[in-house]
């Protein structure tokens, strides 16, 4: 089955806690790694002032890509990348901003980027989201314009009493295929609330002001989000295998002190 395909490749790039630094040290050069100095390899985007950054929203500081939040863009790679492995390390800053500043913290990391920087609301490109918010993190969201392209993503998912459909790690859901919305992690807190700080019961990410790891495997059509070291959610059947990434801004303070994106190994 192939969410069990993607899970099992998802299992065997995942480096558990304990494992010892000599293990990362074994990885190959990275396609592109965030140097911790400059935004080398990347260039940013906003709503209003596009290309430029005249309020400071993007900085680097003390070994930190840090994004205030306070305007909708991103950080994104100048380059395409397909079959990788993706290694972030992030964490919420207290700030939010409005019309968020009393929502969760959301941020976001499109994957598979394509077409024009404003196509999505004027600040993003159209792809697939693994995202980045208090009590979701780890969902998938189908970033699409169906009047310029449609776009798909399946899982195995199961629609609870809420109304929304989530990830089922179990093999007991139904694949389904995706052309717009979310696809909620497996351990999504039913009682979810759009309030700044949300915890839920099940959840992997760390409290606001701690390191979380998480990593993106995108393997040909399957994308596999790993977050603290557990498998929260596997998409199959993608409409889209390449593109550029965007490290999103969204009204939250997030920062980011690891980002490096490695090639697969060969098949």
């Amino acid at each position: 089955m192939l969410t069990r395909s993607a899970l099992a490749l998802a299992l065997a790039f995942a480096l558990p806690p304990t494992c010892p630094p000599s293990a990362a040290a074994a990885d190959p050069k990275p396609l592109l790694q965030f140097n911790g100095k400059d935004l080398t390899g990347f260039y940013t985007y906003l709503h209003d002032h596009k290309l430029e950054d005249p309020d400071g929203v993007f900085t680097v500081v003390d070994g930190e890509l840090r994004i205030s939040g306070k305007e909708w863009g991103g950080v994104v790679t100048r380059g395409d990348y397909s079959n990788y492995r993706l290694v972030v390390e992030y964490k919420w800053g207290k700030k939010a901003h409005p019309p968020r500043a009393d929502k969760a913290r959301d941020s976001g990391v499109l994957l598979h980027c394509f077409g024009p920087d404003d196509a999505i609301g004027g600040h993003w490109m159209q792809s697939m989201e693994c995202q980045l918010i208090e009590g979701g993190s780890g969902d998938f969201i189908v970033v699409a314009r169906p009047d310029i392209q449609p776009l798909s993503l399946s899982s195995e998912v199961v629609k609870k009493e809420d109304g929304q459909w989530y990830y089922q790690p179990d093999g007991s859901g139904t694949l389904r295929a995706f052309d717009g919305g979310r696809i909620n992690w497996w351990g999504r807190d039913l009682g979810w609330k759009d309030a700044i700080d949300f915890r839920g019961a099940k959840d992997v990410e760390k409290p606001v002001g701690e390191w979380n790891t998480l990593e993106v495997v995108c393997d040909g059509d399957s994308i596999t989000n790993i977050l603290n070291g557990q498998v929260v959610n596997v998409g199959v059947k993608s409409s889209l295998t390449r593109g550029k990434l965007t490290f999103q801004s969204e009204g939250a303070e997030i920062a980011f002190r690891k980002i490096e994106i490695l090639a697969l190994p060969a098949k």
